[in-house]
C-alpha cells in the first residue's frame, strides 16, 4: 500500500492469531491487520524495523496467542521480546498479547 501512512492514525489494531499454524500465517495476519508498507519483509527483523519507524501512536493487540505458545513457543516468545524492546524505544507504541 503506497499511502499506508495515512492509515497509521488507527487508534487500536487487533492481530488475531487464532488458528495460525506457522510463521507464514503469523505474518499474513500482521499484514492483514496493520498498515504495513509494501516492502515489509515478513520476518521479525522486518516487523521490528516497521514498528520502530512508523509505530508511534500505534496500539496493537495480538489475540489468540495461546495455540502459538504451544506450537511455536520460541517464535512467539521472540515476537513478544521484540515488541517489548520496541516499546522501550518508542514511548508512543503500545503492544500487548492475549491468549
Amino acid at each position: 500500500m503506497d499511502d499506508y501512512r495515512e492509515n497509521m492514525a488507527e487508534d487500536f489494531m487487533t492481530v488475531d492469531l487464532t488458528g495460525v499454524k506457522d510463521r507464514e500465517g503469523l505474518h499474513d495476519r500482521i499484514q492483514e491487520a496493520l498498515p504495513m508498507p509494501e516492502y515489509y519483509g515478513r520476518n521479525l527483523d522486518a516487523f521490528y524495523d516497521v514498528i520502530g519507524e512508523y509505530g508511534s501512536g500505534w496500539k496493537i493487540v495480538f489475540r489468540g496467542c495461546g495455540e502459538l505458545r504451544e506450537t511455536m513457543p520460541a517464535y512467539i516468545g521472540a515476537l513478544e521480546r521484540l515488541c517489548m524492546d520496541a516499546e522501550a524505544e518508542n514511548t508512543g507504541l503500545f503492544i500487548t498479547f492475549e491468549d
